[in-house]
């Protein structure tokens, strides 16, 4: 897939160009529908279709006091828009002064970019709401149901497995130390799971591994002011991957995240996780 940073690179592709507009955060299959309708569009006119998308997020910048949290942060949407076909993706840098352009001087700048301009599709007009079981597919709607851990219903309306991608960052190494070495992730400021203990599977360099999730604040050797956070620890891993992206899907809810009374007790719990992990594992 080709990736465009502004506008200026449209002028390469061959016109006329059929372009899907939208931040796509989750890429759901509302969103899908608005990418398969314009490529759809775009090949029966032999043109060529383009995605455009935000980054970061719109809500971002106009609502930066209450920003929403993401299903998507920008490169886990860009490896599933990539992972639809698309060829060709635009991602434009949204910040203030771009929020003040008029909706007539962007189409502007896309008529002069482009090679001829065949369609501009941005879900509103000809393409009718996508629902699921009677409710309207919305990013809103799938994210208020993964904080309330419906991962299921979650699914139903992404077309995908809920996951999440985070960038492993360096940790206090507080698991290496008692027997159960994590991954500290930085999730971009995606929607996150209820707090708790999940069993996952997780994909690291496109291969697939099992292990035991952590949402929350780590009570347990954590201050008042700690931050919420996930750490994963993958079954019979043993590799330093330090600003790496691994992908997780919560498979299963194991336990409340709590506050033990020492590191020694949180080791045994741990313990005890991990032994339910390869259970399940082997069923």
């Amino acid at each position: 897939m080709e990736i465009f940073r502004s506008t200026a690179g449209l002028a390469q592709l061959d016109g006329p160009l059929f372009l899907a507009i939208g931040a796509f955060d989750g890429v759901h299959l509302g969103h899908q529908a608005v990418i398969s309708t314009s490529a759809r569009h775009a090949h029966s006119e032999d043109g060529t279709p383009v995605v455009v998308t935000f980054d970061p997020h719109p809500a971002k910048v106009l609502r930066p006091e209450n920003p929403p949290h993401l299903i998507t942060s920008t490169p886990h949407k860009i490896a599933l828009i990539r992972a639809l076909g698309v060829g060709h993706l635009l991602i434009i840098p949204f910040d203030k002064d771009f929020a003040q352009t008029e909706a007539e001087d962007f189409v502007a700048q896309l008529t002069e970019s482009a090679r001829g301009l065949g369609e501009i599709c941005v879900g509103v007009v000809g393409i009718p709401p996508v629902k699921v079981n009677g409710a309207v597919v919305s990013s809103t709607a799938i994210r208020a149901r993964i904080e309330r851990g419906d991962f299921a219903g979650a699914a139903v309306m992404l077309g995908r497995d809920y996951t999440i991608l985070g960038t492993v960052r360096e940790g206090s190494k507080l698991g290496r130390q008692i027997g159960f070495p994590t991954a500290n992730l930085s999730a971009h400021s995606e929607q996150f799971p209820p707090n708790g203990v999940y069993f996952v599977e997780a994909w690291f360099e496109g291969v697939l591994h099992h292990g035991v999730v952590n949402v929350g604040f780590r009570p347990t050797v954590s201050g008042e002011k700690a931050e919420r956070t996930i750490e994963v620890h993958l079954l019979d891993f043993h590799r330093d991957i330090y600003g790496g992206d691994i992908e997780i899907k919560f498979v299963q809810f194991l336990r409340p995240e709590k506050k033990f009374e020492n590191v020694e007790a949180l080791g045994k719990q741990i313990a005890a996780d991990v032994k339910k992990a390869r259970e399940l594992c082997a069923a």
